[in-house]
């Protein structure tokens, strides 16, 4: 870990690789006067839309939606089954199996042509109170059980012991984007209105506790991590199924979840406070979290240590090296196939625009894992089997 000093506030950060851009969101996060103790940053930072991602920002009685992230409650899930990855012919993995997820699970920006059972939604919610969340429940019955775009993916996957796995990344789709856009338009009103000292170039408007939007953010961002963990499930249960009908006797252990895009109010330091994590996991002690690699790398179940420095937190990824248009602009398509099959991966990579999400675009994930040992143990390493891109 290293300390700073950045405005006269203490910045601990778990990486000597930030590059310029990060660096100039973690100055501007120094300057918040609600920023609460001190600013953690983790492994796999990389510049955001306001905060960096792998921030972690605890704030007395405030909260900021772009310190949450248009992708509201993106996180990670993962089920171990009892099946070798050996005894999987090879025919069955890449026709029924991967063929299956395919055809079952909307990929990019596709969504489900016929609206799923409302049983798949987050239930307990009065909707009518909920501005954004209210006019999109046609939408989300459409959304719900679909990958998405960008980064998202679906992995099998097998451990050291070649025990095979099943890794999902995806968030709450265009209602997370709704949401996160709506409220962090409201808060730069509002704060316009408020002559707030938080500079508008900043991008980083809030919203105080208290006051009528605080409450009506709270409540759908909370609707959007219960919407992001229903999508994992639905496709979690499809992958299964398929799983099931190609490999017969396959047993499934409970879904491991872990969200790395939210708010949650926290004791940390002798005060309740508000804990931004950006791209970043909840890593308290004794906690199961997921921290994965890039397309071709292994990826990590680990349990968290309960740092206090890291206000119990730790990365969610590897963390970008490149933008996308750079990867595009200068990633080989050819060594990326190379290396992927000399890996024996089954991959779906067709174009130039998949080396936005190719290895070389991200940190190195060992590197990352090594650099928060005081943040977590590893418990499972993981290594790609077949990878669905969104």
């Amino acid at each position: 870990m290293i300390i700073k000093t950045i405005n006269n506030r203490l910045v601990k950060i778990w990486t000597d690789d930030v590059e310029e851009s990060a660096m100039r969101q973690i100055e501007n996060l120094t300057t918040l006067p609600f920023l609460f103790h001190h600013l953690a940053i983790m492994p796999d930072v990389h510049a955001g839309m306001g905060m960096p991602i792998g921030g972690v920002l605890a704030c007395k009685d405030v909260v900021i939606p772009n310190a949450v992230g248009v992708d509201i409650g993106c996180g990670m899930c993962a089920v171990k089954t009892n099946w070798k990855v050996g005894d999987i012919p090879m025919d069955v993995l890449r026709k029924e199996i991967m063929r299956g997820i395919r055809k079952r699970i909307p990929l990019g920006m596709d969504h489900h042509k016929e609206p799923q059972d409302e049983q798949y939604l987050p239930q307990g919610y009065d909707i009518d109170k909920l501005e954004v969340v209210n006019r999109r429940q046609h939408s989300i019955r459409h959304e719900v059980g679909t990958l998405g775009g960008g980064n998202h993916f679906i992995e099998l996957q097998k451990d050291e012991e070649d025990t095979l796995w099943i890794m999902i990344h995806s968030g709450s789709r265009n209602l997370g984007k709704q949401v996160g856009d709506f409220y962090n338009k409201l808060a730069a009103s509002l704060n316009e209105r408020w002559y707030s000292s938080v500079a508008p170039e900043l991008r980083l408007p809030f919203l105080a506790r208290g006051c009528k939007e605080f409450g009506m953010y709270w409540e759908e961002m909370k609707y959007c991590i219960d919407f992001a963990l229903c999508n994992r499930r639905l496709m979690m249960e499809r992958i299964e199924e398929i799983l099931a009908d190609a490999l017969k006797g396959i047993e499934f252990e409970p879904m491991i979840n872990i969200a790395h895009n939210y708010a949650a109010v926290e004791n940390h330091f002798g005060s309740d406070v508000i804990v931004h994590r950006k791209g970043a996991t909840l890593a308290r002690e004794g906690v199961v979290g997921i921290i994965p690699g890039s397309q071709g790398t292994a990826s990590y179940i680990v349990e968290g240590l309960g740092n206090p420095d890291s206000f119990c937190s730790c990365s969610h990824g590897a963390g970008r090296v490149m933008s996308r248009k750079m990867a595009i602009d200068t990633l080989d398509i050819r060594q990326e196939v190379e290396m992927l099959e000399a890996k024996g991966i089954v991959h779906a990579i067709r174009s130039q625009d998949d080396m936005q999400e190719a290895s070389g675009a991200y940190k190195d994930i060992d590197t990352v894992i090594a650099n928060e040992a005081d943040l977590v143990r590893v418990k499972t390493k993981l290594l790609p089997v077949a990878v669905i891109k969104g």
